[in-house]
């Protein structure tokens, strides 16, 4: 508003990149899992911002052992070799979560849980076999549980308790054409994260979930159709996708001190209203 009372409209179309924010300290002495967190996407984000804001170590794990590999020799170079550790971990095993779990009790143990594996294609659901909806949901909202259970089982009779930090999905609630198993997969992340935040809210575990619009990343462009992404883009109201790093930064707030009192919340992490 001008100083005349004059309503001065906001550019929609500003599609600079916003600074990147300093760390503050706000996840100091406390060990990170991070699940697909290798890459440039929303996972390789909050295990970079995790050690920017003092985490002790961050536990990586990933499928892709090459990005792995890449991801610790740049946080160890940045932030030091003993901060950073690595785990080929599909989250759809059981045995493989249970290995990336043990992993982060040689850094005593699991204080915060990024919950990020996902995987999503497009398909018709009149054309959706039961293999691609079954991948779909077993990545993406099954693999939630199974991590989710993993930590709890952890952060139960430890006095510092825990955080989980689920990544859903405003696709859940806008869903796009040919995508029904991801949307129905990121709408249970959602029911998930209010459901077992009640059941281990008694033992000071809080359990929350981001749900991002957009956010750019090489690997998204490699496996969504363009002409989708720049839908998506154009329906954004600051006339830009997120960048992974402003998804992460409100991970980190809901793992943060000064989230204490939330619990079972969905953040929408969007330009756009749900």
């Amino acid at each position: 508003m001008s100083q005349r009372g004059t309503i001065v409209p906001i550019d929609r179309t500003a599609t600079e990149r916003p600074p990147y924010v300093p760390g503050r300290g706000l996840l100091e002495d406390r060990t990170v899992v991070v699940t697909a967190g290798a890459g440039a996407g929303i996972g390789g984000s909050a295990a970079r911002r995790s050690l920017e804001e003092g985490a002790r170590a961050v536990v990586i794990g990933d499928i892709h052992e090459r990005r792995l590999a890449a991801i610790q020799d740049e946080l160890a170079e940045t932030h030091g070799k003993d901060r950073v550790a690595t785990v080929v971990c599909d989250a759809s095993d059981e045995t493989q979560v249970q290995s990336l779990f043990d992993r982060a009790e040689s850094f005593g143990g699991v204080d915060v849980l990024f919950n990020n594996a996902g995987v999503a294609n497009s398909v018709p659901i009149q054309e959706m076999s039961d293999d691609d909806w079954s991948r779909v949901l077993d990545v993406t909202l099954t693999s939630v549980f199974r991590c989710t259970r993993a930590a709890a089982r952890r952060m139960i009779g430890r006095e510092a308790g825990g955080v989980i930090v689920n990544n859903a999905s405003i696709v859940a609630w806008r869903p796009p054409t040919a995508m029904s198993h991801y949307a129905a997969a990121k709408g249970g992340v959602m029911a998930l994260t209010r459901a077992s935040a009640v059941d281990l809210a008694p033992h000071g575990i809080r359990v929350n979930a981001v749900s991002p619009s957009l956010a750019m990343n090489p690997h998204l462009v490699k496996v969504t159709n363009q002409q989708l992404l720049d839908q998506m883009t154009a329906s954004e109201p600051f006339g830009r996708p997120a960048e992974p790093w402003e998804v992460a930064n409100v991970m980190v707030f809901l793992a943060s001190d000064y989230s204490s009192y939330m619990t079972g919340e969905v953040v929408s992490v969007s330009s756009q209203n749900p």
